[in-house]
């Protein structure tokens, strides 16, 4: 199964390929659900991804319920019940949760393990970066699972490109380069 967007207009935005992606329940008609942590937004995740990426002690927690993931940065949690009390947080995911990471490792790629520092080298390098386009061709190719192996559930190539955009404005804003 193709989880992600190809279409670059998907690719530069992760609401856009939340909604586009994964069917996302949100839409005009949908109740923003904050997260009761942080009250920055969230978006549903599937029971399937949450019990993948939990610690095995964490696991009869989330047997039931209906999930969402807490992109914030600063806030702990990364997902929360949408009836229930039930959240986790960074501490309880066998994964480090790249959006919510501030050093490296900040993985962007969970399917073919690019991080933030792979990014920023090839840059470095060469002054640009063909890590998105292998992501791309890895993905037309039917490659991915991001579903299952990224903790937001969704396609990594919004987050791979925003960080593509950011590590190449500061590159360019480096007075050490000519």
């Amino acid at each position: 199964m193709n989880c992600c967007a190809t279409d670059a207009s998907f690719a530069e935005s992760g609401s856009e390929v939340v909604k586009a992606v994964s069917g996302s329940r949100e839409g005009p008609e949908a109740v923003i659900q904050r997260c009761e942590n942080c009250g920055g937004q969230s978006r549903p995740v599937s029971r399937k991804t949450v019990l993948l990426m939990l610690k095995p002690e964490w696991l009869e927690q989330a047997i039931t319920g209906t999930y969402r993931f807490c992109s914030a940065r600063d806030c702990p949690v990364v997902y929360f019940e949408e009836q229930d009390s039930h959240r986790f947080t960074t501490d309880d995911l066998r994964v480090r949760v790249g959006v919510k990471a501030s050093s490296d490792p900040i993985p962007l790629c969970y399917c073919f393990g690019f991080a933030e520092s792979h990014i920023r080298d090839e840059i470095s390098l060469t002054g640009t970066t063909t890590i998105p386009e292998r992501i791309s061709t890895l993905i037309r190719e039917g490659l991915c699972s991001c579903e299952s192996r990224n903790p937001s559930g969704v396609c990594c190539l919004g987050e791979v490109n925003k960080a593509v955009g950011t590590l190449q404005q500061a590159s360019s804003d480096d007075p050490r380069k000519p």
